[in-house]
């Protein structure tokens, strides 16, 4: 999952291959924090109703995607991802789900597309702390504000709090990782790449910070597991 050509690079051929099985491994929780993003937007919109649905940085496995036309046949979506390899995976699972015809798909980010009060609603799952520093991140958050509708719920998830300021947590994460298999050598290794490999919001007060600042109401934060935090935030009034 990626929405800028710099963050886009990470995600190349080899990253996204492992993508699918080792953000399970990551995100304990993971498709709980999906099929709940799903369930937050369809009481969020009204359930039974035709919705256009902006899927920021939809590459991988499509997860938001599948399971929340699962739960809403009425639906359709537009899903946008810089990285070529991670948009294709997320082709190929459109495909064998069936739902290459309720999807819009297009290799870019969010600001490549027309201005305007297009979408009923939006997701930016696992994308925000892939994007290095404030600026970037409020800036995705205000090309997103800007194609919703006036009140527009969007769910936003990822990790949250630096790393290296948890060391309990960060610990669980490595134990994580050694409960599904990997050993000493891997745990570090993984260990190592998360410390270097990401910049997300300090805590939870940046996160209503950035969204504030990129024309979001307060959030609802309705998932949580280790350093991830997943929140229910809609477009302000007065957002441009």
């Amino acid at each position: 999952m990626s929405t800028a050509p710099d963050s886009a690079q990470k995600f190349d051929t080899s990253r996204a291959g492992e993508y699918r099985q080792q953000s399970r491994i990551a995100l304990a929780g993971y498709e709980a924090c999906h099929e709940l993003s799903a369930c937050l937007l369809a009481a969020a919109l009204g359930t039974g109703r035709e919705a256009r649905i902006l899927v920021a940085g939809a590459g991988g496995g499509a997860t938001e995607i599948v399971t929340a036309a699962a739960l809403e046949p009425n639906w359709r979506f537009f899903a946008v991802d810089p990285s070529e390899p991670m948009l294709a995976l997320a082709v190929a699972r459109l495909e064998e789900t069936g739902l290459t015809a309720r999807t819009e798909v297009v290799r870019g980010t969010v600001a490549d597309l027309p201005d305007g009060d297009a979408f009923d609603a939006a997701t930016l799952i696992g994308v925000l702390h892939h994007l290095p520093g404030d600026a970037a991140k409020r800036a995705i958050l205000q090309d997103i504000a800007r194609r919703l509708r006036p009140g527009a719920p969007l769910i936003l998830a990822g990790n949250y709090r630096a790393y290296a300021s948890e060391p309990l947590l960060l610990a669980a994460w490595g134990e994580r990782w050694r409960q599904q298999g990997a050993g000493p050598a891997e745990v570090e290794a993984k260990r190592a790449r998360i410390l270097q490999g990401a910049d997300p919001p300090p805590s939870e007060e940046a996160v209503a910070d950035l969204l504030r600042e990129g024309g979001f109401a307060p959030p609802l934060r309705f998932f949580s597991s280790l350093f991830w935090g997943a929140w229910l935030a809609r477009k302000s009034p007065d957002a441009a």
